[in-house]
């Protein structure tokens, strides 16, 4: 079952046109990555789908409803994560997540049990009567995911969620949207830092000058800019290495021996790295060291884009 579906998706202002007919799905409960450099659309396009942005042409449909129709039913299933810290630091950080929750209609007992639930789930149960003003930019930031997440949503959008902030806070942010996904929510996710979307996202769409140019799970992407990787194995001792043997091991495409480096050229698409392996340990052969050349999500949008994700 697709949680989002975006058909057209257009936002004019004045002349210029920041999202020009982007359509995609997301199915229940993938982690979409979003990615774009500054001024591509992706803020636009996710503003829009959090009904933050009044769409100029097209259609989004969450959990099978127009959002333009059902906006009430929208608001109630869509958690927003945004790039800017929306707290306010002269309340406590249950009163922060209490408010926020409260208007989603969350009342009494339920909404008390709610806060506390989203607050622990952040790691700042200890923190219910403390002031956001002495928190660290890391704990504000998971602050600013307890609000969005107590009212329950099934659709999460993570705006740069981790922007400015120290590697455990990092670190524990990411923890937490993998925990999210295993609950049951379906998870949009931003991110300038090409290795988080690597390690999280199930599934990616790249936008440039407004439009959807690629999308795909990451390997899919991958084969995009090149389909062949290449694998380099240092050996003790190469003398009795059968080159034409290596050959018959499935993807690889071509072997070749320079002094004591197994150079290999293979299919990206077939794993074939534990095979490889296991073929040198049946022949006795020592393993120095290995290397696997393959592109990565960087190298990709660099080339369908032009420029760094950062730019």
């Amino acid at each position: 079952m697709n949680v989002l579906e975006i058909k057209q998706l257009t936002k004019k202002f004045n002349h210029f046109i920041a999202v020009d007919g982007v359509s995609f799905s997301i199915a229940e409960g993938e982690i979409f990555g979003l990615l774009g450099a500054n001024g591509a659309g992706k803020s636009t396009a996710i503003y829009m789908i959090a009904g933050l942005l009044k769409i100029t042409k097209g259609e989004i449909k969450l959990l099978g409803k127009d959002i333009k129709k059902n906006s009430k039913f929208a608001k109630m299933n869509i958690g927003f994560v945004p790039q800017d810290i929306a707290i306010y630091e002269d309340l406590t950080a249950f009163e922060n997540v209490k408010f926020f929750a409260g208007l989603y209609g969350l009342r009494g007992e339920e909404l008390n049990q709610k806060v506390t639930e989203a607050l622990a789930f952040v790691g700042l149960g200890d923190k219910e009567k403390s002031y956001p003003k002495r928190f660290s930019g890391g704990m504000k930031r998971r602050l600013n995911i307890a609000c969005a997440i107590a009212h329950k949503p099934k659709l999460i959008i993570m705006d740069e969620p981790t922007v400015g902030i120290d590697p455990q806070s990092r670190k524990h942010i990411l923890e937490s949207v993998k925990k999210l996904n295993e609950t049951g929510c379906t998870i949009i996710y931003t991110s300038h830092y090409m290795e988080e979307v690597e390690a999280i996202c199930t599934k990616i769409a790249i936008i440039d000058h407004g439009k959807v140019i690629a999308e795909g799970t990451k390997e899919q992407l991958k084969t995009l800019i090149t389909d062949t990787k290449d694998i380099w194995i240092e050996v003790k001792n190469s003398d009795d290495i059968d080159l034409e043997e290596l050959k018959n091991i499935k993807g690889i495409r071509a072997v070749q021996l320079v002094n004591h480096t197994i150079q290999i050229h293979s299919d990206a698409e077939v794993n074939n790295l534990n095979d490889i392996i296991l073929h040198f340990m049946k022949m006795n052969i020592e393993i120095r060291s290995l290397k696997e050349n393959a592109p990565n999500l960087e190298s990709v949008f660099l080339t369908l884009t032009g420029r760094n994700l950062r730019d």
